[in-house]
């Protein structure tokens, strides 16, 4: 054998050797082709980043912002929700709007509205809430499937954060990003409206997705853009801890709200106390009975009319009124809408009559 061909010989084997050492070896991972699991459906067409900007593209004009008013105009709290149907029904945390008298949902920027709205059901034990805005042409969101999500799978939050942007302020909501941590934990946040001091939470979703106070009420996407649950919380005490309802444990509270709405109640907007003869004589009032007005809600029948702190009322549209409990079966014998003359006692003891059209109330 010729130099030249021992050269090419060895060149042969050590190309051989180099091709065995870099061929895979066969792994057995525990199943048969068989068990192998389904594929996920296709995400969106971009890749990493663009992906993940394409979802909230998509999401973003779905997300409102929820601006909770107290009696008094007082900016009570803020927080988000999302569009579920076209026809102005939007789903949120029922502690966004607990006890609050005015509600107002502001849409997503570039073209902010604003608009009243009402709870229209709901399910307090599981912190849902669903509204009701006089609109028709909202987007709303796809809805996913939560017992679909898988331990690390990314996640995206979307809502107003702190307040930020949420009542016609620039940037619009707030979009943090992260991964299922955990499903079907089990946690207690403390509210103060809640006998005890905390609502309980079960089967939640934990994500390291940034959850801040505001966020409440807003949406949790998986990558496809759909909503697979509620940012609830976080947790105070402790960093990247967020927690979210699952979507599939509130769908039918949404569907039960959208299918048998509470009705629009009549409101006049006014906090009141029932006057009785101690009560009388301790404010120097120049009646014994009748319904003494202690707060007005800004912008309501009773502000439009001119209805003021410390007068009593005591008589609405003819029928007598006794005490607070009188004067609210005689605003609900009448629509959302109605004028009613409200006949009223000054401090003085001047008496008045004003004409007040009654609104809607927030809450059911």
């Amino acid at each position: 054998m010729t130099t030249v061909r021992r050269r090419r010989a060895v060149a042969a084997a050590l190309f051989a050797l180099l091709v065995g050492a870099c061929s895979p070896a066969r792994i057995d991972l525990g199943f048969t082709p068989s068990a192998r699991p389904s594929p996920l459906p296709p995400l969106p067409s971009e890749t990493g980043d663009g992906r993940l900007v394409q979802v909230v593209a998509r999401v973003v004009p779905s997300v409102v912002s929820v601006l909770a008013d107290s009696l008094d105009g007082t900016r009570q709290g803020v927080g988000t929700g999302f569009v579920v149907r076209a026809e102005g029904i939007i789903a949120t945390n029922y502690h966004v709007v607990e006890q609050a008298s005015r509600l107002t949902v502001v849409t997503a920027p570039p073209e902010p509205r604003r608009l009243e709205a009402r709870v229209i059901g709901g399910d307090p034990d599981r912190d849902l809430a669903v509204l009701k805005v006089e609109a028709a042409d909202l987007p709303p969101v796809t809805l996913g499937d939560s017992s679909a999500l898988r331990l690390g799978e990314d996640v995206l939050a979307i809502g107003y954060a702190l307040g930020l942007g949420a009542d016609f302020e620039g940037g619009g909501p707030t979009v943090t990003s992260g991964i299922v941590s955990a499903l079907d934990r089990t946690v207690v946040a403390a509210d103060p409206n809640v006998p005890g001091g905390g609502r309980t939470y079960a089967g939640v979703i934990q994500t390291d997705a940034a959850i801040n106070p505001g966020n409440s009420g807003g949406p949790l996407l998986n990558l496809r853009g759909e909503v697979v649950g509620i940012n609830t919380a976080g947790a105070s005490d402790a960093e990247n801890i967020g927690f979210a309802i699952a979507i599939d444990q509130a769908r039918a509270v949404i569907e039960e709200a959208i299918e048998n709405p509470s009705g629009a109640a009549p409101y006049l907007g006014v906090s009141t106390q029932t006057v009785t003869p101690a009560i009388a004589a301790q404010l120097g009032l120049a009646v014994d009975e009748g319904a003494y007005v202690v707060g007005v809600g800004a912008g309501t029948g009773a502000d439009e009319a001119g209805i003021v702190e410390g007068e009593v009322i005591v008589a609405l549209a003819g029928d007598p009124v006794t005490s607070t409990e009188q004067l609210g079966e005689a605003i609900g014998r009448h629509e959302p809408g109605d004028e009613v003359d409200v006949e009223l006692v000054e401090p003085g003891g001047d008496r008045r009559t004003v004409t007040a059209t009654l609104g809607v109330r927030p809450l059911p």
